[in-house]
């Protein structure tokens, strides 16, 4: 049973908020209703244009609120809010997301107790509490983030905190100095893999990552114009992220023998991809991605540089050929799924084999 009851003076909450008025109030009323609150909450925004920043002024005065400015993604409010907060942990939160009334306090005896640089809890769909969004993940050769219990049931026996390799970054408890120690959020992939980046680059460092699916959180909608959830389009702007962002992450992160040997591979994923772009009417989006990687090669190869400096964990241990996780709406039908099978069958064979070639 959980006991505290008193302000944990070691963490900051900060909510990411862009055109989140709608969701403002049960965000911030959800935090403050913690059963151990954090000693400060402190809302950035992304240069919304609902009212966001005159609500929160008006309704929850003892909030501060941090205008961006402008809307650079939501990296950089996450990253400002690392910088600007005095304590240990720092919650992040996106305005869509609710968090059951024990979430931080045992997000934080976690922390404690395991010393991981970020502990996360399950995401639930707030229209479906019984059914899972996010609950942690793994890094897959291809560049991909594989993730547990993706959109199924949630489990019915309780599970206890396990390490993972990668997390998703709608709710996190992150222990400040080792975020900002890896770079935090590089602003550069806008949305849509900077997670993915930041787990690998704090996994390669040597850091834990916890899942703790005891500590509970429910998500809504989403970002407009990127989350598709159950469809019915996938939506362009997502498209050109996947196209670019995907590569963006290979190109700096992954070490030059995995991108070697993964070769294949990584093909047959982008031209899966590429068919899932045609039959969508998405190319023109796709090639738009792949042009922009080319244009940022000189750039990602001097991070990358860096980067593999600071390695301290190969990638025969951080990779993997987990099987690939889509949400429903990407594969429907019996062709979707038949493709989506026989690409994992061929992924995870080619990584069997040459997985034991890795440095």
């Amino acid at each position: 049973m959980m006991l505290r009851v008193s302000t944990l003076n070691d963490v900051t909450a900060t909510v990411c908020n862009f055109e989140g008025r709608a969701y403002l109030g049960d965000c911030l009323r959800a935090l403050q209703g913690q059963t151990a609150p954090p000693a400060r909450i402190v809302v950035y925004d992304n240069a919304s244009r609902d009212d966001s920043v005159a609500y929160v002024r008006a309704e929850f005065p003892e909030v501060e609120v941090v205008p961006m400015g402008s809307n650079l993604g939501p990296g950089a409010p996450r990253n400002r809010g690392l910088d600007e907060a005095a304590t240990t942990y720092v919650l992040q939160v996106d305005s869509d997301v609710i968090l059951a009334p024990d979430c931080l306090e045992r997000l934080h005896a976690e922390a404690e107790e395991s010393a991981a640089a970020v502990v996360m809890p399950r995401a639930l769909f707030d229209g479906d509490r019984a059914r899972v969004h996010y609950d942690g993940g793994f890094l897959h050769y291809c560049g991909i983030m594989t993730l547990r219990n993706f959109f199924g049931p949630a489990p019915a026996q309780p599970e206890g905190a396990l390490d993972v390799d990668a997390v998703v970054a709608m709710a996190l408890l992150l222990r400040r100095d080792a975020v900002r120690a890896a770079g935090g959020y590089d602003l550069d992939y806008f949305i849509l893999f900077e997670d993915h980046d930041l787990s690998y680059r704090l996994r390669a460092r040597g850091e834990r990552l916890r899942l703790l699916p005891a500590a509970h959180v429910f998500h809504r909608e989403g970002t407009a114009g990127i989350s598709y959830r159950e469809g019915p389009a996938y939506p362009a702007r997502r498209a050109f992220l996947h196209s670019r962002n995907r590569w963006r992450l290979l190109l700096r992160n992954h070490s030059f023998a995995a991108l070697l040997l993964g070769l294949p591979g990584l093909l047959a994923y982008e031209l899966v991809w590429f068919g899932f772009a045609l039959a969508k009417g998405l190319l023109k989006p796709w090639f738009d991605g792949k042009r922009e990687v080319l244009r940022q090669l000189p750039a990602l190869f001097r991070q990358r540089r860096e980067l593999q400096r600071a390695r301290k964990v190969g990638d025969s241990v951080l990779l993997s050929a987990r099987p690939l996780t889509h949400a429903p709406m990407v594969r429907q039908g019996l062709f979707a799924r038949f493709v989506e099978r026989a690409l994992d069958a061929w992924l995870r064979g080619w990584w069997w084999l040459v997985r034991p070639l890795l440095p």
